[in-house]
């Protein structure tokens, strides 16, 4: 078939890459370019791949305002979307005669919206997937056309299960383009009263607050590594926190206290009168560490409180 891909990150890629080994990429489309630290402009994971593989490449900056001419005149048999970023009109949906059909990474209508992956781990899934969906006018509530699940680890961390993911969506649509293209595609409704939803992570967020239960304080953790990065303050520096581990010794303290310090370990108080250990933290202007690299060369006390 002739294949429009429209993706921006670097999720998109693997199911781009599989895509063009079976049928002919007429073009990819991706967001502008952004300018990063000291001007520099960013190129996007796709944008680098479309070019390293001379692939027609277009980047609008409203595609429904300015790219539907463009997109008609390539004649595509169907559109493909993984994370691109932008709302497509009506206009754009219809453009191909098979629609436009979207990789998602969640197991709809659960944890529909932006952030999928991110928010199976924040809340402590112990499974998710990739849906293939006809793209609607209303956010991720097209027909689902197949899905595939897998598991996610304990302690998994949301940059180890993208990476998961995107294998998994790259298998999945090159399925589901077959299933089109033999004409034995299933289209199913999804059920609304079911759908939940994952928006995109807030600042606020990204502040550990450690009044909150040890359980979602780690998987706050996972779910924001390796970026955004959950952090805490102490005394008047920013700590960047990258692990937290469950500490079965019981002690008692404030949200936020040391209650346990050694050359080797260091565990944190949270809101559920459980603790935490922190295993990998970073302090500002400096490299990521394991906890024991970090305790050699900064100086905690017993009882001190994080995020005061």
């Amino acid at each position: 078939m002739n294949i429009i891909f429209l993706g921006t990150p670097d999720f998109g890629v693997p199911a781009l890459n599989a895509i063009m080994q079976r049928h002919n990429v007429a073009a990819c489309v991706c967001q502008p370019d952004k300018v990063g630290a000291r001007g520099k402009v960013e190129y996007c994971a796709v944008k680098k791949f479309a070019l390293q593989h001379n692939l027609p490449l277009y980047q609008f900056e409203r595609i429904s305002r300015d790219g539907a001419e463009t997109l008609k005149s390539l004649n595509p048999d169907i559109m493909v979307t993984a994370a691109y970023g932008q709302i497509l009109s009506q206009q754009i949906i219809d453009i191909a005669p098979h629609g436009i059909i979207n990789i998602h990474g969640s197991l709809l209508p659960k944890l529909r919206g932006a952030a999928p992956i991110q928010y199976a781990v924040l809340q402590g899934l112990n499974k998710t997937g990739i849906t293939i969906l006809n793209t609607v006018r209303q956010v991720d509530a097209g027909e689902i056309i197949l899905q595939k699940s897998l598991e996610i680890a304990p302690y998994e961390t949301n940059g180890q299960l993208f990476e998961r993911m995107s294998a998994l969506g790259a298998e999945a649509v090159v399925e589901a383009l077959n299933l089109i293209e033999q004409g034995k595609a299933v289209y199913t409704p999804q059920n609304d009263d079911e759908a939940t939803f994952s928006g995109k992570i807030t600042a606020e967020q990204e502040q550990i607050n450690w009044s909150l239960p040890s359980n979602e304080l780690i998987n706050l953790v996972r779910a924001l590594n390796p970026s955004p990065v959950a952090w805490t303050t102490w005394r008047g520096n920013r700590l960047k926190i990258h692990a937290l581990r469950p500490c079965e010794t019981e002690y008692c303290g404030k949200a936020g206290q040391v209650v346990e310090l050694t050359k080797k370990r260091l565990a944190v108080m949270c809101g559920d009168g459980k603790s935490v250990y922190i295993t990998e933290i970073q302090a500002p202007n400096a490299k990521r560490m394991d906890i024991v690299s970090f305790l050699c060369g900064h100086s905690f006390a017993l009882g001190e409180i994080l995020g005061a």
